[in-house]
């Protein structure tokens, strides 16, 4: 017999969601999309990453960095995390998505699904992400041997009111997926 507490528990965690990490590159977006993911997997829950870079290589394979491709990129990546969310995982999407009309109808799809989405801004400032530089782009840019770099000679639309406004450079890792966890639960999703 399942008490009424087990039950409540059960559904949670099988609740899904989308959580979308928005922020500058080496911002901290896919170290905390982990973090919290394996804190969720820990406690029962369905999680899946949905990488920006892995999906790059394998969804949008061929895909550019226009406007447009990246809008497409965005939309992609928005329509796998609501079917994954919409049958009870929680899809963490640590992906830049630069353009504020992309997250938008990323969020319009959530909606009109009727499934769970959070915005979350990973608010580090550029010349923190520079310094950090994980991919080396930074290096790359300042060389003169890529362009387009988000936020740096490409633009970057920072949410205006996202759920969540992780400040990265602030925080450690473990403090910053607490807060989003803590966002999780105040919104009855774990």
């Amino acid at each position: 017999m399942t008490t009424h507490t087990e039950s409540r528990q059960m559904s949670v965690s099988d609740q899904g969601a989308t959580v979308w990490l928005t922020g500058l590159p080496s911002a901290g977006k896919t170290t905390i999309a982990y973090a919290l993911a394996e804190r969720l997997r820990a406690e029962g829950h369905r999680v899946v990453v949905l990488d920006g870079d892995e999906i790059r290589e394998f969804l949008s394979a061929g895909l550019g960095f226009t406007r447009e491709d990246r809008h497409t990129n965005v939309q992609r990546i928005g329509f796998v995390a609501e079917l994954l969310a919409s049958n009870g995982v929680k899809a963490l999407v640590p992906v830049i998505a630069p353009f504020a009309d992309s997250r938008e109808a990323v969020a319009k799809r959530h909606a009109a699904a009727g499934t769970s989405y959070l915005e979350v801004h990973v608010a580090t400032p550029v010349e923190v992400c520079s310094e950090r530089d994980v991919k080396g782009l930074y290096a790359k840019q300042a060389a003169g041997e890529i362009s387009g770099l988000t936020g740096v000679d490409d633009p970057y639309e920072a949410p205006e009111t996202p759920d969540l406004r992780i400040e990265s450079h602030h925080r450690t890792v473990h403090q910053s997926a607490a807060e989003l966890y803590a966002l999780l639960d105040q919104r009855g999703l774990v």
